[in-house]
């Protein structure tokens, strides 16, 4: 038997362009001779397509969607992910679905039994879980269908779950594993995904064929990286990272064992790629195409700029300079050397007049104040107000240049450098921007070396650095990483080593600025716990405060 495998970047609610894609996937795994073709979970819609799911139209076009794959399931049998209705009235009013399809009609389905609930998922606000297990029997070979989460509870030892599909279908002796799979990324993503299949091909003892989305939802980045494991734990095939793929491979192949090809992971290799290609989705997907961003001299604003250009191309990238009699003359170049080396449209717009202007027009309500984080806040709303206006007139998507760290803490500035379509390095701590920063520049200088040593500032009052108000970066990150990614609170963070004093400065901030986070533009998930939807923490709260 031959088994194919579609790693597909597919575009939710575009029910024709994902069908059209399948179609000729078929045909490509036809002409090979394979007997099976695989698909993603709930590829026919894509992933995930959240309150979709209540519009009867949108059930209704994935039916459709499912009955077109099945005409072209002749003389090959076709394995798709699709919403499908419960037909109980008691219970949610949908399954997440495997059809296998063959001979141009549905021989089996087999419904979704764990449905995670946590972080970014959401399934069972829509979906029934299934109660009834079946190997689906085709061509003397015996299959498990599985569905995504239905494999990450292993001998029942996850304690989200009450059932382990996998030992509901091992009595009916399967000779492999099909596995339908919506596997968000993270830069630790990968090395999991690999664990969970090789405990689940060692435990049963029969390879399995694992297959991923590749391609980017707002927020969410699929990376592909799609499995195929041998029973003894050896990794037959690993298919590319962020990219579309198609391969057969033979059974009794996979089933000696002989072949082990598992790729070697790069931290921040990976999270520039899943940066690039979640900005070119982003805008593919949205029918954009250009962008334009605040380039400042600072390394987070070229950081962003590079993701940005090899992403939507040079040509398709614009950036505005906007110093102020703060800004230094170092930055001001910096910014030009990193816009001519990527060969980027430029513009400079002096905002000194415009913030003066402002000073004045505000100077009987602020007379005799000092000088405080107003006339800070007045200088990053003013770039805001040009970008946007900019974005306006010309038709571009201003991209928000913030990092994480400064995310948490609030250290941005609302309706100002906070603005923006879409978040580029939202989820990308300061430290790590300047990981990226090298990672880039591997090959050669292309983000000014000035850029990446100097101190940071916003440059918002004279000879301003960011430690002035901020605790140094490579402090601060582990702390909002022992909070943000692993949940620990004040007491277990200090017990870690940490000043109390800073431990607790650095967490009220974060807990007081959840306002600022959800009026922002969407983040780009490159960890395991981005803000956005996969963190939904109350805006008024005592916790910490």
């Amino acid at each position: 038997m031959k088994i194919a495998i579609a790693q597909l970047n597919f575009h939710i609610g575009n029910f024709d362009g994902n069908v059209e894609k399948m179609l000729k996937s078929i045909e490509e795994a036809k002409a090979q001779a394979a007997d099976i073709i695989c698909f993603s979970e709930l590829s026919t819609c894509g992933y995930p397509p959240r309150d979709f799911l209540e519009f009867d139209d949108f059930i209704k076009k994935a039916e459709e969607a499912v009955a077109r794959l099945a005409k072209a399931a002749d003389g090959i049998a076709v394995v798709v992910g699709s919403p499908s209705k419960n037909p109980v009235i008691e219970g949610k009013d949908l399954f997440n679905s495997a059809y296998f399809l063959a001979d141009q009609e549905v021989l089996q389905v087999q419904h979704k039994a764990l449905l995670p609930t946590y972080d970014i998922f959401d399934e069972y606000r829509y979906f029934e879980p299934a109660s009834e297990f079946k190997v689906v029997e085709y061509k003397g070979k015996r299959i498990a269908l599985t569905v995504c989460e239905d494999i990450w509870n292993i001998g029942n030892e996850n304690p989200l779950y009450t059932i382990c599909p996998m030992d509901e279908l091992m009595p009916q002796q399967p000779d492999f594993i099909l596995n339908l799979s919506a596997s968000p990324f993270n830069y630790n993503q990968a090395d999991t995904r690999i664990h969970v299949v090789r405990s689940n091909v060692e435990r049963y003892g029969i390879p399995m064929f694992y297959i991923n989305h590749a391609g980017a939802q707002t927020e969410l980045i699929f990376d592909g990286g799609s499995l195929v494991m041998s029973a003894n734990g050896n990794i037959h095939d690993e298919l590319p990272y962020f990219e579309e793929c198609l391969r057969v491979y033979d059974l009794e192949e996979v089933k000696r064992g002989e072949i082990n090809r598992e790729q070697v992971k790069n931290k921040m290799a990976m999270i520039h790629d899943a940066i690039v290609l979640g900005v070119k989705d982003y805008f593919g997907k949205l029918g954009f195409e250009k962008a334009i961003l605040g380039l400042s001299g600072g390394i987070d604003s070229a950081v962003t700029a590079v993701l940005a250009a090899r992403a939507l191309g040079n040509e398709n990238v614009r950036v505005v300079l906007m110093p102020s009699q703060f800004s230094s003359d170092h930055s001001v170049q910096d910014a030009k050397d990193l816009a001519e080396n990527l060969g980027l449209q430029y513009d400079v717009i002096e905002i000194e007049k415009v913030y003066h202007s402002y000073l004045k027009l505000l100077e009987p309500q602020f007379a005799g104040m000092p000088f405080n984080i107003t006339e800070e806040n007045l200088q990053a709303r003013i770039r805001g107000m040009i970008l946007m206006a900019m974005s306006n007139k010309f038709g571009h998507i201003v991209l928000n240049t913030s990092n994480k760290s400064e995310a948490a803490v609030g250290y941005g500035t609302l309706y100002g450098d906070m603005c923006g379509g879409l978040s580029v390095i939202g989820d990308v701590y300061k430290t790590e921007v300047f990981e990226l920063a090298r990672y880039i520049n591997k090959d050669g200088e292309i983000i000014p070396e000035n850029t990446i040593i100097k101190p940071p500032s916003a440059e918002l009052r004279p000879n301003q650095k960011d430690s002035d108000s901020l605790p140094e970066y490579d402090i601060l990150d582990k702390i909002l990483y022992q909070y943000i990614e692993k949940r620990q609170g004040p007491q277990e963070i200090i017990e870690l080593g940490f000043e109390e004093a800073l431990v607790r400065r650095a967490l009220r901030l974060v807990n007081i600025n959840e306002f600022k986070r959800h009026q922002t533009a969407p983040v780009i998930r490159v960890s395991s716990k981005a803000f956005g939807m996969g963190r939904r923490m109350p805006i008024v709260g005592k916790y910490l405060s």
